[in-house]
């Protein structure tokens, strides 16, 4: 069975989001993506500037297994993107909701069809 931190919300795409601040929001790639996924070799970050649009696609995630998108959660500007993943892109394998964060954005309109916790968990189940 996969983590499912109960402080954050998630898609049905297997993406989560962390509250930042009141406009700015963390975004990554859930545990159970990761999981499937197998080991991350590659990750195509946003660009920084970016602006997404909630359900479309704002990067890529390349494993051994397949290459996979990353949809983004929310609509709005990507503020800035994890440095750390350009070098080591196994993080979100070995740590997917911390040090494995994707991208911050900004966001130009409220979140909608956001998944809690227990919502995520019976989708995953």
């Amino acid at each position: 069975m996969s983590s499912i931190p109960a402080d954050l919300k998630y898609t049905k795409e297997h993406e989560w989001v962390r509250e930042s601040s009141a406009t700015t929001f963390q975004i990554g790639i859930t545990d159970f993506a990761q999981g499937a996924l197998g080991d991350i070799v590659y990750i195509q970050l946003p660009k920084v500037g970016q602006s997404v649009k909630a359900g479309e696609v704002c990067g890529e995630v390349e494993s051994t297994k397949s290459v996979s998108e990353i949809y983004s959660p929310l609509t709005g500007i990507v503020k800035s993107v994890n440095p750390a993943l350009d070098a080591n892109p196994e993080l979100l394998n070995q740590d997917p909701y911390t040090a494995g964060w994707i991208a911050e954005i900004e966001i130009s309109a409220p979140a909608t069809d956001l998944l809690s916790s227990a919502e995520y968990e019976a989708l995953t189940a």
